[in-house]
């Protein structure tokens, strides 16, 4: 308890760079659940680009990583804006930070590999589906290997430089990601399996 407090005292909750900052942090997932929902049921950025659905994917994906960057940086402004306190005693305080940032990229940068553009940036919303569920590195290791990831990453910065407010935030990332799964996790379940019911009829017809 004596812990937390101390943390709570040294964030300044009245600056708004730490309100842009969790806004920032919940906009991305929640704007584009919406989206991509809207884009399953309606197809509008695929009928904007002319029918051409690989290309909205591709226009999204765009949009989503501008986005992060705008987050990303938000993030670094409010870490700045905040008062400095050492978190971990030296070595650590450099070794853990490098070492969940490594880490944490890692898990971001193999799953986008692993699932190609159109499978990290809700391509299955599109219909663009992949073949067979992903199961190598990081998928054998972790369910959500970028959200996890990134939650590494926001980790990883506020042990870097010392804001306590980091660890706040930190926190927050990660019940937002939680939040998010919710929604996004059953929703892209229902779409492979409702791709599985249509090729079990398919395959009856035949027969």
């Amino acid at each position: 308890m004596a812990f937390s407090d101390d943390i709570f005292s040294l964030i300044d909750f009245s600056k708004s760079s730490l309100t842009l900052s969790l806004l920032s942090i919940a906009f991305n997932p929640t704007a584009w659940n919406i989206v991509a929902r809207n884009e399953y049921r309606n197809r509008t950025i695929t009928r904007i680009f002319g029918g051409n659905a690989r290309t909205g994917v591709y226009f999204l994906a765009f949009m989503i990583f501008s986005f992060g960057i705008l987050r990303d940086t938000l993030y670094q402004r409010a870490l700045e804006d905040q008062p400095r306190k050492a978190l971990l005693p030296e070595p650590y305080g450099t070794l853990v930070p490098a070492a969940l940032f490594i880490v944490g990229q890692t898990f971001v940068i193999t799953s986008t590999w692993a699932l190609g553009i159109t499978g990290t940036f809700l391509g299955d919303y599109f219909g663009i589906l992949m073949d067979h569920r992903v199961g190598g590195f990081p998928f054998n290791v972790l369910r959500d290997p970028m959200y996890v990831g990134s939650t590494m990453c926001f980790l990883a910065g506020a042990l870097w430089y010392e804001r306590p407010v980091g660890l706040f935030i930190s926190i927050y990332v990660y019940l937002v990601y939680l939040v998010a799964l919710r929604y996004e996790g059953p929703f892209t379940d229902m779409i492979y399996a409702k791709r599985e019911e249509e090729r079990a009829k398919g395959s009856k017809k035949q027969k």
